[in-house]
């Protein structure tokens, strides 16, 4: 874990549970693409960074989740790097209780402030295509998370952040986590048609043709929203749809499970609702769902 592999002249990745990108700008000069899920993953880095002689002048987030820029605080402090991160998760990076805010839906019990769920807060700055070294380009992939994006280096090496995961946590875990499902579905129809020399998931093996596990995680989608469907055939309220799934899929249920699965069936069902395949109403002040 956090060994250092090269994928092209001026690309490596670090092999961690969230990879982290190193582009090489000058002989001297690197940037980050995410600096890993807390500080003690910012010192490993600064460790590689250092045996290697390199000085880090920014690090670009994708997105806000914790385990991406747990390690921005630590790096800004020791290297004065800039960090940029997109849209709406650059104010998530500027406070990162607004994670578990949301994904609980109110005020997080400590159970959900962790650092898995709540980073330290760094001095971001809003990512716009001009802050980028040249030759770079952002590409655009929202659905995991709010404004999520990935990137393309001069070398058409594409780093993808969490627009898809392995097989084997797919396996694993069944319910990848999704905020908007409609638009995880545009993405990775998206990334089925990109090409590049390599492409570098963050939670998936660097591979060169990334197109048959972005279908892979297309048919989940769909399966997971076919089974959700199937558990609204009388109508039903969140939590026995959210208990029936755990129960299907060998899931655990504690603080953590209940903030993520939870906050994605919500959002499969807000999907199913707007393309009319279910419907909710209210009976006895409780809201439920029921398939059309």
């Amino acid at each position: 874990m956090y060994e250092l592999v090269q994928v092209s002249d001026i690309c490596y990745y670090i092999q961690s549970p969230a990879k982290i990108g190193i582009v090489r700008l000058s002989d001297t000069d690197v940037c980050l693409i995410d600096s890993g899920n807390d500080k003690d993953a910012g010192r490993k880095v600064r460790k590689i960074l250092d045996a290697n002689g390199w000085r880090l002048t920014s690090i670009f987030n994708t997105h806000s989740n914790a385990d991406h820029i747990g390690g921005n605080k630590y790096l800004q402090e020791q290297t004065g790097c800039k960090i940029y991160a997109p849209g709406i998760d650059c104010d998530f990076t500027r406070h990162p209780i607004l994670e578990p805010s949301f994904l609980y839906g109110g005020y997080p019990c400590k159970d959900l402030r962790h650092k898995f769920l709540l980073a330290q807060e760094s001095n971001a700055e809003y990512l716009t295509q001009d802050v980028l070294p040249e030759g770079f380009e952002i590409i655009d992939l929202p659905g995991h998370f709010f404004d999520m994006v990935g990137f393309r280096t001069p070398d058409h090496i594409v780093f993808l952040a969490d627009c898809l995961s392995s097989r084997e946590t797919l396996e694993k875990y069944q319910i990848g986590f999704i905020y908007d499902v409609a638009a995880y579905i545009d993405t990775l129809e998206k990334v089925k048609t990109l090409k590049a020399n390599m492409f570098i998931p963050a939670h998936a093996e660097a591979t060169e043709d990334i197109s048959e596990l972005a279908q892979y995680n297309i048919d989940k989608v769909h399966e997971v929203a076919e089974n959700i469907i199937a558990l609204c055939e009388k109508p039903v309220c969140f939590e026995v749809i959210l208990q029936k799934l755990f129960a299907k899929y060998g899931l655990t249920m504690n603080f953590e499970q209940y903030a993520l699965v939870g906050s994605t069936v919500r959002s499969y069902l807000a999907w199913l609702k707007d393309t009319g395949r279910v419907d909710a109403c209210f009976e006895n002040n409780m809201l439920l769902w029921e398939r059309i």
